[in-house]
């Protein structure tokens, strides 16, 4: 579970990013979520976009991402997602204490 801290930490890291994957009308699935795994194994901050055309609910949509692919949910502004995962194999991200 990430602090406060470690939140603001990330978001700030991740605001120069840009989004990696897009959900759109046909939701999530299970080629999507693999994707996205090995994809936040390598980078381990990133950014998901919900395009207008996706039906479902956008905060479901943000915790079904961060269950299934075990990472943590940074934050959920506007349609953008931002996903945290520690690496094992690619650690790049120091996170502050506390």
């Amino acid at each position: 579970m990430l602090t406060g801290k470690q939140k603001r930490y990330l978001r700030s890291m991740a605001h120069h990013l840009d989004p990696v994957f897009q959900v759109g009308k046909n939701g999530t699935n299970e080629h999507l979520m693999r994707h996205i795994n090995d994809a936040i194994e390598k980078r381990e901050l990133m950014k998901v976009q919900i395009l207008n055309n996706c039906l479902d609910d956008k905060h479901e949509i943000a915790e079904e991402l961060a269950t299934e692919t075990g990472s943590e949910l940074v934050q959920l502004i506007g349609s953008t997602i931002i996903l945290y995962k520690e690496s094992r194999d690619n650690k790049q991200i120091e996170l502050p204490r506390g």
